[in-house]
């Protein structure tokens, strides 16, 4: 093998072209189907985007009117999805749960020309915030939940089955921009695995169970969980300054901070951490976002490493009141349809993907019976 085509990790080799996410030259933007991250998180709903990743471009009004209804029209569970859901131990872990219950679906709900691929990522995305809230509440508080709310968003519907009623508007929208930031990302390690898996000709359930398996890595996701743990060890900006410092003198990996492809700075970081900041003043709360700042602050100083999506979401997603163990599975249910479309990319112009590896093991060698080894 060349020299400038061996790569651990894969990094920068070039693995098939996409038109639906990019970040940019050496990492420094992120856009979907041409419109800035930014612009997208201010201006949108989770809603137009996932119809803008899976269709290729926004909504007009009554487009999105009707995808909406759609969608919501897909939140309800079928009885033997129940069962199994029932099933499951408290103590499982929610990224598992969505595992299952993707698979439980396509056994019930399976792929076919009655049933193609758009009908089954918005089935997915519908039924994904459904899965998870009623086996949490399941388990949690003996209760089998309605899931089909007529909440207008998902990020609304999430809420209203976590708390048990209509969520605070400021709580949903930032829920619901983060799901924006959250909803494609070129191709990572999750989205490869999906068109991995497509481009077996698997059906769209086993490809996004794929991503939910990749997902599950702590290297991929986990990220948000971790840097939640962090910054509630901490009771002051000062502690969290020496804390940090005892941690990184024992050259222990902090997470939420640095990113494979962004060099600079992530793009989606300073939104997420503008949503935080706001969550934090309307909940008379500023302390843990001083913690945060103060993390952030040292990072820098130490490592020269920037704070990536995961760090501030964190935050984000605690002010909102939900617990930490569901930070990656809300990453799972704002992925769907980024890895939704790009299953409906790989199909369209399909090839088996199969690198070639570098092998270093043994030179061929005479077989010994196994009387003289």
């Amino acid at each position: 093998m060349s020299e400038d085509k061996k790569s651990a990790g894969l990094a920068g080799i070039v693995a098939g072209q996409t038109a639906i996410s990019t970040v940019g030259k050496e990492g420094l933007g992120l856009t979907y189907r041409g419109y800035a991250i930014n612009d997208l998180a201010e201006n949108s709903t989770f809603e137009e985007v996932a119809y803008l990743l899976i269709h290729g471009q926004l909504p007009n009004r009554n487009e999105l009117e009707d995808y909406r209804k759609r969608l919501i029209s897909l939140r309800g569970l079928p009885n033997a999805l129940k069962t199994v859901l029932e099933q499951l131990p408290a103590e499982t872990n929610p990224m598992d749960v969505l595992r299952t219950g993707c698979s439980t679906l396509g056994c019930l709900e399976p792929e076919s020309p009655k049933r193609e691929q758009l009908q089954i990522a918005n089935r997915l995305l519908s039924a994904f915030p459904s899965m998870l809230l009623y086996w949490h509440q399941f388990n949690t508080q003996g209760k089998r939940i309605e899931t089909r709310t007529d909440d207008p968003s998902i990020a609304a519907q999430f809420l209203h089955l976590l708390i048990g009623k209509p969520a605070d508007p400021i709580h949903v929208r930032a829920l619901d921009s983060s799901l924006i930031l959250y909803g494609e990302h070129e191709f990572n390690a999750s989205t490869f695995a999906t068109r991995i898996t497509a481009s077996t000709l698997a059906d769209f359930y086993s490809a996004i169970t794929s991503g939910i398996g990749t997902l599950r890595g702590p290297l991929h996701g986990g990220a948000n969980e971790e840097a939640m743990g962090l910054i509630e060890k901490f009771q002051t900006p000062d502690e969290a300054e020496a804390g940090l410092m005892s941690l990184l003198q024992k050259k222990q990996v902090i997470m939420g901070f640095g990113h494979r492809v962004y060099k600079i700075s992530d793009p989606r970081s300073d939104v997420i951490k503008g949503i935080a900041r706001k969550l934090a003043s309307s909940s008379a709360d500023l302390n843990l976002f001083a913690i945060a700042e103060r993390i952030e602050a040292v990072m820098w100083r130490e490592k020269k490493l920037f704070p990536n999506l995961d760090f501030y979401s964190a935050l984000a997603f605690h002010f909102c009141g939900i617990p930490i163990p569901m930070f990656t599975p809300l990453f799972v249910i704002a992925r769907t349809a980024g890895w939704s479309a790009h299953i409906i990319e790989q199909r369209a112009n399909n090839r088996l993907i199969r690198p070639t590896a570098e092998y270093i093991g043994p030179q061929p060698r005479p077989y010994v019976p196994i009387e003289q080894r």
